[in-house]
């Protein structure tokens, strides 16, 4: 019990919100998406990213952005909920931004990936500081 009193710990602001808002709703957003529009941005998108097992991969990915990204919104074990987050986000930018780069230069590249590299620094701003005043960590471990 001890261990999870520790990740709820935090002496980050009650501005941290508006991050938790940002990144939570990114995610939560994109994770239905997935389900919405399978061959757009769930399944079809990861066959013809080429990714292994699409037909678990997306239902799975997109299950943990609508899971962990509503645990962010909330301010619930946030510090846990960003993990996969920021795994997701890194493959995301691995698998999509690289051979943009590769292909199309940096600044092509990067004004795709403003979103993504936005999504990856706040989830590590929120491992970092975890959910801040504003948050039902903050009373759970009052």
């Amino acid at each position: 019990m001890s261990k999870i009193r520790s990740t709820l710990v935090t002496d980050a602001p009650a501005a941290t919100v508006l991050i938790r808002l940002a990144v939570g709703c990114v995610f939560l957003s994109e994770g239905i998406q997935k389900f919405l529009y399978p061959a757009e941005l769930g399944v079809g998108r990861f066959a013809k990213l080429d990714l292994p097992h699409p037909g678990l991969l997306g239902p799975t990915v997109g299950g943990f952005e609508i899971v962990c990204g509503s645990l962010v919104i909330l301010g619930l074990l946030t510090r846990l909920a960003s993990i996969p987050l920021i795994v997701i986000i890194s493959v995301a930018i691995a698998t999509t931004k690289f051979p943009m780069f590769a292909s199309g230069g940096f600044w092509s590249m990067a004004h795709e990936a403003r979103t993504d590299f936005a999504m990856l620094l706040g989830a590590l701003f929120l491992l970092i500081v975890g959910a801040g005043r504003l948050s039902v960590d903050a009373n759970l471990r009052a």
